[in-house]
């Protein structure tokens, strides 16, 4: 087993991208609490939306993915490579799903590590070989050693409350009198602050989820040992032409949780993916390999 080493520069860039989330989000509170939006409104809304998000994201995820739970006699051999790397990473065994589609890509969701769910598809299974998996499921697992989708659902509740208050906001205060013209200045002035949260805090969002897969990835190399296996799986991953009905499955947030996005935008694109572009990781993951052969 390879010796876990940080890499700070990455671990510096998360930190940042996390100060800067929380101002953006301390800033926004303090607007509403300023125009007199209810205190205790505010905290049991955002109490609940979080609540409902960490407990019940990971369900409504596998259900929109038609993810089945599968035993050790029906994926024996899903099961042991990830019982493997379980240990080589100091982690409980999580469950494991599988979705039935061509398009290969693997995800995991939970709330914590006692929690977790590893999804790998039929498509990945069986275009790749061991190897190649495994790197794939050690990625995932790295996501789950790291906390990611708790990190993940903390840095994006605030944002969905701010395009909430965008889609809703403009059908409020529209009167004639002079409290509703009041309150339509009001609305329209807090309809401006949450549509600049939500732009902020979206490419903020974007780039720490980037960060993080980079870590993912990292982690992955280090677990197995062999991040030339995971430069090619990501490699056969990303050049799978994905048909439209599968398409339609990840369209939405579920595409972030993946370990490639189901589409490769363009050079804008990708400033807003929640993934680097293949070259990036590629590029990383040969320098972690110099890392470990020194």
């Amino acid at each position: 087993m390879n010796r876990w080493k940080s890499d700070r520069g990455l671990e510096a860039r998360m930190m940042l991208t996390m100060f800067l989330l929380a101002a953006v989000y301390l800033a926004f509170l303090a607007v509403l609490l300023s125009m007199g939006v209810n205190q205790i409104w505010v905290i049991l809304f955002m109490g609940g939306f979080m609540f409902l998000q960490y407990f019940f994201s990971d369900k409504m995820i596998l259900s929109s993915m038609g993810a089945k739970l599968v035993s050790e006699s029906e994926e024996p051999r899903l099961h042991d490579l990830v019982r493997r790397l379980c240990q080589n990473a100091d982690l409980p065994m999580p469950r494991i799903a599988v979705v039935r589609t061509s398009m290969p890509n693997a995800f995991a969701t939970g709330r914590n590590q006692k929690n977790a769910v590893v999804a790998v598809t039929t498509g990945l299974l069986n275009r790749l070989n061991e190897s190649e998996v495994e790197a794939v499921l050690a990625h995932e697992l790295t996501h789950v050693k790291n906390r990611d989708m708790m990190v993940m659902t903390i840095a994006t509740f605030l944002s969905s409350l701010a395009q909430m208050m965008v889609q809703w906001l403009p059908f409020m205060g529209m009167g004639g009198s002079d409290r509703d013209r009041d309150s339509g200045s009001s609305a329209a002035l807090l309809l401006v602050v949450s549509l600049v949260v939500w732009i902020v805090s979206f490419i903020l969002i974007r780039t720490l989820s980037r960060y993080r897969e980079f870590a993912a990835d990292r982690g992955a190399a280090i677990i197995t040992g062999q991040p030339s296996n995971l430069i090619s799986a990501l490699t056969k991953i990303s050049g799978f032409r994905v048909p439209t009905e599968d398409l339609r499955r990840v369209e939405g947030p579920v595409s972030a949780l993946f370990i490639t996005p189901a589409l490769s935008g363009s050079a804008l694109g990708n400033l807003f993916s929640t993934h680097p572009t293949l070259e990036a990781r590629i590029d990383a993951l040969q320098r972690i390999e110099m890392e470990l052969e020194a």
